[in-house]
């Protein structure tokens, strides 16, 4: 089976560009309400995290993300000490699932891209104004916030240059044309 991923940094519009792909019939697993899931779910995850962060990070079964936020922002060691946690569980969850299109706006900073053999990856790509436009309409913060979440991740050039397609996502050009013709390259190849 023939996987494809779609990245593309916050405020791209990827989700966006999901749900258009959902409305034509391809299901596009979510790596991040995937990951959400199994840091509930997954025993061999909660036992994992609350070794690594404390007992603290779960009460009971319920994750307290303040507390594996702080941890994780303490350093770039106890960030890619849960990603070591975390993201093989869900390469492992999505290659079980049966989806062949994954969603995962770190994809690449992440190193996921190297956990799972993809055929192809799609970018997604929006102007950076539209990005901090959008990210602050989406969770009401200011506009410094915003453009410090886009920095704290994989410029965008960066992104983009590492991927097979690129659907522009700037407000002029025709999203469903370019899915189309996506869908159509990708078929053909």
């Amino acid at each position: 089976m023939t996987k494809i991923a779609i990245t593309g940094g916050i405020g791209s519009g990827k989700s966006y560009v999901c749900n258009l792909l959902e409305r034509r019939g391809i299901k596009v697993y979510d790596s991040d309400a995937a990951a959400k899931r199994l840091m509930r779910q997954d025993a061999e995850i909660r036992d994992r995290l609350s070794s690594l962060v404390g007992s603290e990070v779960y009460v009971g079964c319920e994750l307290q993300k303040s507390v594996l936020a702080k941890y994780l922002l303490q350093s770039e060691e106890n960030k890619l000490a849960i990603d070591d946690i975390v993201h093989p569980a869900v390469a492992r969850d999505f290659l079980q699932s049966g989806y062949t299109w994954l969603e995962s706006a770190i994809l690449f900073d992440s190193g996921f891209d190297r956990r799972i053999a993809f055929d192809y990856i799609v970018g997604v790509a929006a102007p950076v104004e539209t990005r901090i436009s959008r990210v602050m309409a989406r969770d009401g913060i200011s506009r410094e916030k915003a453009l410090g979440w886009i920095e704290r991740q994989l410029p965008q050039e960066e992104v983009v240059s590492r991927c097979h397609f690129v659907i522009e996502n700037d407000g002029e050009r025709d999203l469903n044309e370019q899915i189309n013709q996506l869908i159509i390259q990708i078929n053909n190849i």
